[in-house]
């Protein structure tokens, strides 16, 4: 029985935080884990020079940083391919055709396009190859024919973008030879981790982050500034759990359920520091990210086989994009001289 394909990646503009690893990395290790599926994780460093093509040393920069935060978290390149957008030709060749079939009114319409947009503060001055980046991802997620998309819940519209492709492509040139994809999202509620700060996205461009890189010192420091009840001033004030970015993450991080709903009822009575709820998150996080900050740093110390491993992915991917291309080349008609000696 074939196994489901599936394709993911990250921007390398920094170090993967926290975010990431609730909203996308941990699901694909799961799934990797199963053996029921055969993973393409993609370090999308074409995306990234969208809005960074006058700083690519801050995507050069952060290539093996990603590519660490990926093996440090379990990833691994004997059950998952790992690659370089920018090292495959086919996914050029693919975006190009593509957009002759999307209009440019469908492209502005985009919900997730149109935030990230407002976010960046572009205003009239948009990059050609940051609007039309969707078309990117559809070339992205067919050339491995992939069915199954583990993202984050924002993501949706993007999804459905490459599934339109999918269809005009298909019904154009009458071959059913691009495959449309479906999500795989976290759990409901865990898609989206809020900043340190309270503000609703954790974010690398706001500074809000907890990094799978950081230690286990600036870690603490990161929680012992986190948002909490502005209201809540003294110990024994009643405190509120909405908004209350520590209670946010103890319900994301923290397999203990009863002790969490004990700390909820505690803190809105009053008597419940903000210290203290501090301190216990501090040690439910570096639970979980010890054993990944450990991992890290052993692979740090051979940045060779890290590289290698770009490589042979990247030489794995190649092969695979380069079969969908002569499919498509063979669907459009462009495959003039095949055959032919």
């Amino acid at each position: 029985m074939a196994k489901d394909i599936i394709l993911t990646g990250d921007r390398p503009t920094g170090n993967l935080h926290i975010g990431h690893y609730v909203g996308s990395l941990k699901n694909r290790v799961v799934l990797q884990n199963t053996g029921k599926y055969d993973p393409y994780i993609m370090i999308a460093d074409t995306q990234a020079l969208t809005d960074n093509a006058r700083n690519p040393e801050k995507i050069r920069n952060s290539l093996i940083e990603v590519a660490l935060d990926y093996l440090a978290v379990g990833l691994d390149p004997e059950k998952s391919t790992i690659f370089v957008q920018s090292q495959i030709p086919a996914l050029f060749e693919l975006t190009s055709d593509y957009a002759d079939l999307v209009t440019l009114a469908r492209l502005e319409r985009n919900p997730t396009v149109k935030a990230e947009i407002k976010q960046k503060g572009f205003g009239d001055s948009i990059p050609v190859g940051f609007l039309t980046y969707p078309i990117s991802q559809a070339a992205d997620i067919t050339a491995f024919k992939a069915n199954l998309v583990p993202v984050g819940d924002d993501q949706e519209p993007m999804l459905e973008q490459t599934r339109e492709i999918v269809r005009t492509f298909n019904r154009t040139y009458g071959v059913d030879v691009l495959v449309e994809p479906k999500g795989y999202f976290p759990p409901k509620g865990q898609g989206r981790l809020p900043g340190l700060d309270g503000n609703a996205k954790m974010s690398k461009s706001l500074g809000n982050c907890i990094y799978l890189s950081d230690d286990a010192e600036t870690v603490k420091k990161k929680v012992m500034s986190m948002y909490t009840d502005p209201n809540h001033i003294h110990v024994e004030d009643p405190g509120q759990i909405e908004g209350n970015v520590v209670f946010t993450y103890l319900d994301v991080f923290d397999p203990d359920k009863e002790t969490v709903a004990q700390l909820k009822e505690d803190y809105q009575k009053g008597g419940l520091g903000d210290v203290k709820i501090k301190r216990y998150l501090n040690k439910v996080l570096e639970a979980e990210l010890a054993p990944i900050r450990e991992r890290r740093e052993k692979y740090a110390q051979n940045i060779d086989a890290v590289y290698d491993m770009l490589i042979a992915g990247s030489k794995k991917a190649n092969e695979v994009a380069n079969q969908t291309l002569d499919e498509v080349r063979d669907a459009i008609g462009f495959n003039y001289f095949k055959n032919r000696g």
